[in-house]
């Protein structure tokens, strides 16, 4: 989808910190049938708030490193013994409305190196908060991300194949490892939305701690 840079940056620099919003498409790279989310976030949001919300509607659990590729940069947590020389820049450092500013609306996210999760992402517009909303907030999505650990795609694909054949070698062993049935359409709506619930009401607290702390100084 073509965004229009000029449109969405004219008055973010005079809005307040939450008066924008960002719609942002989440997309698993070389996955057939599709998998992907799309979630609406303040551009306030770091890509290290970002990477959290990706964490909560594709239902990964956070157990491995992460990096964002925008612009020619990369963004992760610093670690030196991943980053192997290359120039890596403080994921929590740079806000989703810096990277459209700068005319960047599609980038790249990695989560896990071992399995290689690979995502693009879309900045699909920005537009005015809804006041009576709290964000983040899961918009729609379909299918279901791959389990944490599973062998990346090849094993993704042994995965859903086993588990879709009762008769299969590997069908018992699969679901005890997954711990039950896994549903390639069902993307887990009311453990994407808990998530979510936790991670704006964490926002809406440090809001409100910032607002009383700025406060105190008048």
């Amino acid at each position: 989808m073509e965004l229009d840079i000029g449109t969405i940056t004219h008055g973010i620099g005079i809005m307040t910190s939450n008066e924008r919003i960002a719609r942002i498409l989440v997309k698993l790279d070389h996955v057939e049938p599709a998998i992907w989310r799309r979630v609406e976030v303040p551009i306030t949001t770091s890509l290290k708030g970002l990477h959290d919300v990706i964490q909560s509607v594709m239902l990964f659990e956070d157990y491995h490193l992460f990096e964002f590729n925008a612009g020619g940069k990369r963004y992760a947590v610093p670690d030196p013994e991943w980053d192997m020389g290359r120039e890596t820049y403080a994921a929590r450092n740079v806000r989703i409305g810096t990277l459209v500013d700068r005319g960047i609306s599609t980038f790249d996210y990695t989560y896990d190196f071992g399995d290689d999760w690979r995502h693009s992402i879309t900045v699909e517009a920005v537009t005015d908060a809804d006041p009576a909303i709290e964000y983040p907030r899961f918009v729609d999505g379909e299918r279901r991300a791959p389990p944490e650990d599973v062998g990346g795609l090849p094993g993704f694909e042994d995965f859903l194949i086993a588990m879709a054949k009762p008769r299969h070698a590997q069908h018992r062993e699969v679901v005890d490892w997954y711990g039950g049935r896994f549903e390639p359409k069902d993307i887990g709506i009311d453990a994407i939305n808990e998530r979510l619930i936790k991670l704006a009401r964490r926002r809406t607290l440090g809001k409100a701690a910032f607002a009383k702390s700025q406060n105190k100084r008048h």
